[in-house]
């Protein structure tokens, strides 16, 4: 049996924990932020070989630029950890944009295949050292990792990212024998729906009720409230701006706050 602490001080008895991965394990904000503003300069450039006809009311292209960087969430720090770029999946992210698209006055139809488009040629034409996978562990997480498989305690992830980004994360680091299961933006329920806790719980023979669930988002938090599990934990320092949470029984500062405990 193992207890996992805050501190010294101890949070509950799990036989699991269930991770964000974006801005939780992972230092996701440079890789964001440089994927968001490809996606933007891609529509820009995409917005000036459209016909007349379906661009003709359409603002200019600063503004349109302007206009996506708020809808993603960036500014001049960097990406609010509470924005779209930030916490939702990239087909949210996706329909947004064409919406964005909509209401400058590109038409519907449109506007979802310039998104579509955009997305798929940024994501052909990144560099190997800018994709996904590549994105540094936060300070600390692999070391609590690690401990926490020493005690028995199973870890899984469960992320608005592709399955096949969250494998890619997991190879790099040298994570896929130490992290048992995924539940991705592809499974369904997706997060933040309660019952995407459920399903993974079920698929790995765990008591949902006896894991903690950590994120850096409130959608998180009240997921796995709402779930039932042991405890939920705000991690607050995988951004440059802190993420300003309210739905968190406990907050995570750093991994080193964390500790697990075998029980005899």
């Amino acid at each position: 049996m193992a207890t996992l602490l805050l501190n010294g001080e101890a949070l509950a008895e799990i036989d699991g924990v269930l991770f964000d991965k974006d801005g939780t394990l992972s230092h996701s904000e440079p890789h964001l932020i440089s994927l968001a503003r490809r996606r933007i300069e891609a529509i820009a450039e995409r917005m000036q070989h459209l016909p007349l006809r379906v661009v003709s009311n359409a603002l200019d292209t600063k503004s349109l630029r302007s206009l996506l960087e708020k809808a993603y969430g960036l500014n001049s720090e960097g990406v609010r950890p509470d924005s779209l770029l930030a916490v939702a999946s990239k087909q949210h992210n996706l329909a947004a944009t064409a919406t964005v698209l909509s209401l400058v006055g590109v038409p519907w139809p449109q506007a979802l295949l310039l998104a579509e488009e955009s997305f798929a040629s940024v994501e052909q034409s990144l560099p190997p050292d800018e994709e996904d996978g590549s994105t540094p562990l936060l300070p600390d997480a692999k070391r609590l990792i690690q401990a926490l498989n020493k005690a028995g305690v199973t870890c899984a992830v469960i992320s608005n990212d592709t399955h096949e980004g969250i494998q890619r994360f997991l190879r790099h680091h040298q994570l896929e024998h130490a992290v048992s299961g995924i539940w991705s933006a592809e499974h369904q329920p997706s997060k933040p729906d309660p019952a995407a806790v459920h399903r993974l719980c079920e698929s790995l023979q765990l008591n949902h009720r006896r894991c903690a669930l950590v994120g850096d988002a409130d959608s998180d938090l009240l997921m796995g409230r709402r779930a039932g599990v042991a405890v939920t934990l705000g991690y607050v320092a995988g951004w440059r701006e802190p993420p300003t949470l309210t739905a968190h029984e406990h907050l995570v500062h750093h991994w080193r706050d964390l500790q697990v405990r075998l029980e005899d």
